[in-house]
């Protein structure tokens, strides 16, 4: 069996690739980090099962799967996704796999027995919820005693810090892997960018002020911390606080 992993984040075609060869050492696993490159690899190799993430940047997985469902012979599509487990509800519906990351094993080994084609009704549907769903309020993340939600209101700033996000909120701070870039998408009705390694809480930021140096920094309502914008966000910063 041929396999194609579609996944921007490296980390994550490298989890499940791992996870592919434990099931079987006789798979065949192609990659891909963008669905042009999808596209191409498709046309390629033939793959007969696709692992498509739906968040990324340029061509989705949504509109990757939409071309994918026009060959002659489409593969069988599984979706991976970072949204929380109520998100999902609204796939429930759909003769589909869905995978949450991080992947597990046991749900990938399911998922690819289940594997069934996506056609165009299922991703007009699909798209239609995507865009209609109301914005999740909280954000989950793993702590050392399991999984903690941490309302978006408590969230002061994220800022990436080399391969991980740093989240300040009300009751400290605590590192997470999911890339700003999602963080953003995500929540963008919540936070917004300052930096290409920072997001801000809309209702936290108070206004941007020059310093000495000739940088801007943002003034919080909630606390003292000062974080950097960047001369290419200072319009759309300004924009909104007026």
């Amino acid at each position: 069996m041929k396999i194609l992993i579609v996944d921007d984040e490296q980390l994550a075609r490298e989890r499940i690739h791992r996870q592919l060869q434990e099931l079987n050492s006789d798979y065949e696993i192609i990659e891909a980090e963008n669905g042009i490159v999808a596209l191409e690899q498709t046309e390629k190799y033939s793959p007969d099962i696709i692992l498509l993430d739906i968040r990324m940047p340029g061509m989705d997985g949504i509109e990757t799967a939409n071309k994918l469902s026009q060959l002659d012979t489409p593969p069988a599509i599984i979706f991976t996704t970072a949204y929380d487990e109520y998100a999902l509800d609204a796939f429930d519906s759909h003769a589909i796999a869905y995978l949450l990351k991080p992947v597990r094993k046991e749900k990938l080994e399911k998922a690819l027995r289940s594997a069934k084609q996506l056609n165009r009704v299922q991703l007009k549907s699909i798209q239609y919820e995507e865009e209609t769903k109301p914005q999740q309020q909280y954000l989950s993340v793993r702590i050392h005693s399991g999984i903690r939600k941490i309302d978006l209101s408590d969230i002061y700033y994220f800022q990436a810090e080399q391969k991980y996000v740093s989240v300040k909120y009300s009751d400290g701070e605590v590192l997470i892997e999911e890339p700003l870039k999602s963080l953003e998408s995500r929540f963008n009705d919540s936070f917004i960018r300052i930096h290409r390694n920072a997001l801000i809480s809309k209702q936290q930021l108070k206004a941007i002020r020059k310093d000495q140096q000739g940088r801007y920094l943002t003034e919080l309502k909630d606390i003292e911390d000062k974080i950097e914008v960047s001369r290419r966000h200072v319009a759309a910063v300004r924009k909104f606080l007026e």
